[in-house]
């Protein structure tokens, strides 16, 4: 189905609903990625009663890709929308990557409206590029360097990333998904979010998160190192950390199983 947001913009939303009872988890996804990113998650939740609805972020996947709103307060607007249209209340949101930093935005900005659990996995949070308050992220002359990449070679630059996404070799047919994933979106909007990636810092919105949160964090992560998870663990008050031993950054594919058990746990608790 397709929502709209503003005018002209539609953004796309999956919905996978086993039926009545059914538990609602809402996944953002992250860049350079769509909705489909998730689908170990969705190839297995539905069965155990977990209602999975997700959107492509606007620019990416099936949704309209207008050259402008790519800010992370307009993208967690677009949430809002999202979730208003759908009327859905007491689902747990759940952000991946830069998909976390504007779940975390959406739950300061909007004071977590129909969220009554947060699962942040391996989140931009609580910056990207390095800063007094999170010293562990990249420098902004790297952050740079890869945006700079992006407008001289994206085919090599998605190649690329893709072998610094995932802890161990899933194999060729793995890697081209996930750069295939990446075409799928405008060139403009990953350049846009990762621009927006490299600027911003959700520290203050960190503090204004008072529901139940799970973050789950590749140990061998190296886009957003743990230790930017173990900030941000400290500063959203009764979170927990689950460290995944075998994964980078791409925890939902890397590590699927023991996410899958992880998050069903945690919704269920």
């Amino acid at each position: 189905m397709y929502i709209e947001v503003e005018k002209g913009v539609h953004i796309f939303v999956q919905d996978i609903d086993p039926g009545p009872g059914s538990k609602p988890i809402f996944f953002v996804h992250g860049w350079p990625l769509n909705h489909q990113m998730y689908e170990y998650q969705f190839n297995v939740l539905p069965e155990h009663g977990f209602r999975c609805i997700s959107m492509d972020i606007r620019g990416n996947g099936q949704s309209s890709k207008p050259w402008h709103g790519y800010s992370y307060d307009r993208l967690a607007d677009d949430l809002a929308i999202v979730l208003n249209t759908l009327q859905i209340e007491n689902a747990t949101l759940v952000g991946f990557s830069v998909g976390g930093a504007i779940s975390i935005r959406y739950m300061s900005r909007y004071r977590g409206r129909h969220i009554n659990k947060l699962a942040l996995i391996d989140a931009v949070s609580p910056s990207f590029v390095k800063a007094p308050d999170s010293p562990y992220g990249v420098t902004k002359e790297q952050a740079d360097a890869l945006i700079n990449q992006m407008y001289v070679n994206m085919p090599k630059f998605l190649s690329d990333v893709s072998l610094m996404f995932f802890n161990r070799n899933l194999g060729t047919a793995t890697l081209d998904w996930f750069v295939n994933l990446g075409f799928q979106s405008a060139s403009y909007a990953l350049i846009k979010i990762l621009q927006e990636a490299a600027r911003q810092n959700v520290t203050r919105d960190l503090a204004q998160i008072n529901v139940p949160t799970a973050i789950f964090h590749g140990v061998h992560d190296q886009l957003i190192p743990l230790k930017s998870a173990e900030l941000t663990q400290q500063q959203i008050r009764g979170s927990k950390l689950y460290p995944l031993d075998n994964s980078g950054h791409g925890s939902p594919i890397c590590q699927a199983d023991d996410l899958n058990k992880g998050l069903m746990n945690f919704v269920n608790s």
